[in-house]
């Protein structure tokens, strides 16, 4: 008998044990606390693990822990993260996460201590995000740039220009002027700092999310960002199995097909995501056809808890066709539509202006968490950038409305004798050239965090590139010739036009290939030195960075500084400008038909120039309560001018005006919180000295470039944003921003054509003059209602006022016509399978409803004259775009 008790004692005691330490499940609900509705999607943890699953459509989750008790973590993009202990198995019931518009800490789920997002600072700063939802329901056929538009004192245009070409400006600074971010990883262009959004297309389909820190941000790179940063976050390898396909249609016949799969983590660590998609699409303006298409393949490892792994290699080859501005004259008699850089041959359609490139980028994340104090965050990256834009080069014919006359065109070429064209007298024959751009670019950035005590933390890492860029002109299309034959002017060691006996030195160069312009074709391509024309350099542009931050923050007091060095190192290689007398076609000149001098070398390499750069951020913010909140910033960066700002006129001389520009930012700000209501208002002052404005203008079909060295800048305003949730499912928002952006003192103005002549230089007064291309005063309206389960609504409206001419720096600067535009979507979602976990979705978007006629950008600033015809007050002889008109696209979207 007693045995049997202590055989029944082992036995309750083993199921215990086992009962303890065996997995229980737990269930709960995820709530949306703005509309108080299931959140589907979002992501539980148990908190000290990789275990996690999702919710599915109505928010609901069942997760398995292998204690008795512990915490979850629950997030989803836009809200903030909770985390809810539980102590035993079953339901825990309804869990309410609270939006945050400025977080989107969710998303990411490596490289988190490179990204820099605003909740990496605890002190404030003026931030608005666009979580992933917003991007895929609101996009359409637009480039990723206006999702942003519903944001303080940024303006997007250019659209009209074709896919891609669209402008977006910060507190009135150009985009070279802003740092962009991709994973934590800078993408401005290293020669200039621009960026071409054609050649990120693809951010549409991969990005989980963007942030838009306006001003002095919360970046820890050692980089100067004037207007402000934007981090572009994208997927990374999912945690859950599923994936997702849509297909958009649009006006102007554009279509777009997508599809993409997580295998989710296995248990042993391993994930794969992969994404394809694929558009084309007619273009808004005549003349504007468009084809592309995006890869994404991210891997993804996590041996344990400390350590994980994620490679990513994406890439956009696309190519577009493009529309320049013109007077707006020739808009009000061919129609705003219009496009004078295409025409027909044999009646079919072909263009001048084509943009085509594939810009691959590819990089290794790797983040310990070396403690629970300690962590590193390590990203190697590369990008293989190939591909350029063609153009005009010869006598073009025009059509009596314009356009470009192929058949005039061939008809000409086939005159010339031997179909050998030449470029280098008055003969009457015609080329499409193609202006390349290539390069490789390597990078390395690290970020040690470590909290020194509960309430001080400490960041350090370093920022190293090496960029190697190559530009020439090769033949895109020959048009009926076999040859084409330029002379190239030559230059001494000093950069002096070479010249013997009163003549010129040139030589000669023949092309006999032509080369497709095609985003695919360009990468694979190579290009024979003895095939190029016009011109041809490369550039090695060096980089490396230091920076640091230390934050002290308790529950009502938070105060930072960063701090940040930097070295860059410049090179130019220029291959036709400086050459040997064996390259030269024997005589220093048609003219003498004398021997060359000695004395020019082949492939001067230019003086090598290396600036030292820095900058230092500090700011503090006090907690009243938690609804009152105040901060205060201030930024003063030395920045390094760009690689194309230093070589003077395209050439291997050191321009002598460049000198580092200097940059003192000053921001205050008040954020008030409540349950259902939340507001911010930020006032900024931002002083910028030595200042290099360039700018480009088509007169004539002639293209000339013109660059200010040594002005300044004074940006300064107030924002203020605003979000209410009166009733469940119901959100309004709404922002206002009233800048005033002038010039100060004056400065060199040098104008130079397309080939890099110089037309003319001069010293201008530009004191008090407005900075144009972005409107100063914008405010916008919108809301959100979620019907039931099934539909939602929202529309968004927005106004412009205050909008100049961008053309750099004038004293008398031409204000545009205010205007306002309306925009509205439905959504229309069904839940399938009995898992609730697919779902099918149908998204449609109008924009511009009221199909509202305005100017969104203006080249010139010419004044109207007396009897001068006008269009809505300006006279009609300046140069632009106009804004799109009505659009409309329409999504079909399964998740699964």
């Amino acid at each position: 008998m007693k045995k049997m008790k202590k055989m029944y004692f082992a036995l309750a005691a083993f199921l215990m044990t086992v009962t303890a330490f065996s997995q229980g499940p737990i269930t709960g609900t995820v709530l949306d606390g703005d509309t108080n509705t299931p959140l589907p999607g979002a992501t539980v943890m148990v908190k000290g693990t990789t275990n996690g699953t999702s919710t599915d459509f109505d928010g609901n989750f069942t997760i398995n822990a292998s204690a008795e008790s512990g915490t979850l973590v629950v997030s989803y993009i836009g809200f903030n993260s909770k985390q809810v202990a539980f102590t035993s198995t079953g339901s825990i019931g309804s869990i309410v996460l609270e939006p945050n518009a400025e977080e989107l800490e969710g998303v990411v789920v490596v490289g988190r201590g490179l990204i820099d997002l605003a909740s990496d600072r605890q002190t404030p700063i003026a931030v608005s995000s666009i979580p992933v939802k917003t991007i895929q329901e609101k996009i359409g056929t637009q480039d990723i740039t206006m999702t942003m538009v519903n944001t303080p004192s940024v303006y997007v245009s250019g659209q009209a220009g074709g896919y891609g070409d669209s402008n977006i400006r910060v507190r009135g600074f150009e985009q070279d002027n802003t740092a962009f971010l991709l994973n934590g990883q800078p993408i401005n262009g290293m020669e200039d700092g621009k960026m071409y959004w054609s050649n990120w297309s693809g951010l549409n389909d991969i990005s989980s999310g963007v942030q838009i820190q306006r001003g002095l941000g919360s970046s820890k790179l050692a980089i100067s960002s004037v207007g402000g940063t934007v981090n572009f976050v994208t997927k990374a390898t999912e945690m859950n199995q599923g994936g997702f396909a849509y297909s958009t249609i649009a006006n102007d016949n554009y279509i777009k097909t997508t599809a993409g799969y997580n295998t989710g983590i296995s248990e042993k660590g391993w994930g794969l995501s992969v994404m394809l998609s694929h558009w084309q699409g007619d273009g808004y303006n005549e003349g504007n056809f468009g084809e592309g298409q995006t890869y994404f393949i991210s891997a993804g490892y996590r041996p344990n808890d400390q350590h994980g792994f994620n490679f990513l290699i994406t890439g956009a080859p696309q190519f577009h066709d493009q529309n320049f501005t013109k007077p707006i004259s020739d808009y009000l008699e061919y129609g705003l539509r219009y496009n004078n850089n295409w025409g027909t041959y044999n009646g079919e359609y072909k263009t001048e202006r084509r943009n085509f490139y594939h810009k691959p980028v590819a990089n290794l994340n790797w983040d310990w968490t070396i403690s629970d104090k300690s962590s590193l965050s390590t990203v190697a990256y590369a990008s293989w950038g190939n591909g350029g834009g063609t153009g005009d080069r010869g006598n073009r014919i025009r059509t009596a409305e314009g356009r470009i006359d192929y058949d005039a065109i061939y008809a000409q070429n086939a005159q010339v004798t031997d179909g050998a064209g030449e470029y280098f007298g008055p003969e009457d024959n015609y080329i499409t050239r193609a202006s390349m751009n290539l390069h490789s670019w390597y990078g390395l950035i690290s970020n040690f965090e470590t909290k020194l005590t509960d309430n001080l933390s400490w960041n350090v890492g370093f920022d190293l590139r090496t960029y190697y860029g190559k530009h020439f002109r090769v033949v895109s299309d020959f048009h009926g010739l076999n040859s084409w034959t330029e002379q190239i002017r030559l230059r001494d060691q000093n950069n002096n036009h070479e010249t013997y006996g009163g003549f010129g030195t040139y030589k000669f160069v023949t092309a006999t290939e032509s080369y497709r312009p095609s985003g695919w074709e360009a990468a694979f391509d190579s290009y024979d030195e003895d095939q190029k024309i016009a011109y041809s350099n490369d550039e090695r542009i060096s980089y490396g960075g230091l920076f640091t931050q230390l934050e002290y923050a308790n529950d009502n007091l938070s105060a930072f500084f960063q701090g940040s060095v930097s070295n860059q190192y410049h090179q130019r290689f220029d291959h036709f400008q400086y050459a040997d007398q064996s390259l030269i076609d024997g005589t220093s000149s048609q003219a003498t038909g004398e021997p060359l001098p000695a004395g020019i070398t082949d492939g001067v390499d230019s003086e090598k120039v290396d600036n030292f750069g820095y900058n230092a951020k500090a700011g503090l913010s006090y907690k009243a309560s938690d609804a009152h909140s105040f901060y205060v910033n201030a930024g003063y960066y030395n920045r390094q001018p760009y690689h194309d700002n230093i070589y003077l006129n395209f050439t291997n001389q050191v321009n002598p005006l460049t000198e580092n520009e200097k940059i003192l930012g000053l921001e205050a700000g008040y954020g008030f919180k409540t349950s259902i209501f939340s507001a911010n208002v930020n006032l900024y002052r931002t002083s910028w000295k030595d200042r290099v404005v360039s700018s480009s203008d088509v007169v004539d079909d002639v293209l000339t470039f013109t660059t200010n060295f040594g002005t300044e800048q004074l940006h300064s305003g107030v924002e203020f944003d605003f979000k209410v949730r009166p009733a469940t499912g119901l959100a309004i928002n709404g922002f206002l921003s009233v800048g005033d952006w002038v010039y100060q003192g004056e400065a060199t103005t040098q104008v130079t054509d397309e080939d890099r002549n110089l037309i003319s230089q001069e010293t201008v007064d530009y004191d008090g003059g407005k900075v144009g291309g972005a409107a100063q005063f914008t405010g916008g309206l919108g809301f959100a209602y979620k019907i039931n389960q099934n539909f939602a609504i929202d529309s968004d409206w927005r106004y412009y006022d205050n909008l100049y001419s961008d053309v750099g720096a004038v004293k008398e600067n031409l204000e545009l016509p205010s205007y306002n535009l309306l925009d509205a979507g439905l959504t229309f979602t069904v839940p399938l399978g009995a898992d609730k976990l697919k779902q099918l979705k149908i998204r449609g978007n109008i924009n511009n409803l009221f199909d509202t006629e305005y100017l969104s950008t203006l080249t010139t600033a010419n004044f109207a004259e007396a009897g001068e015809e006008l269009y809505d007050g300006i006279a009609v002889s300046n140069q632009g775009y106009f804004g799109w008109g009505r659009t409309w696209n329409l999504t079909l979207r399964y998740d699964f």
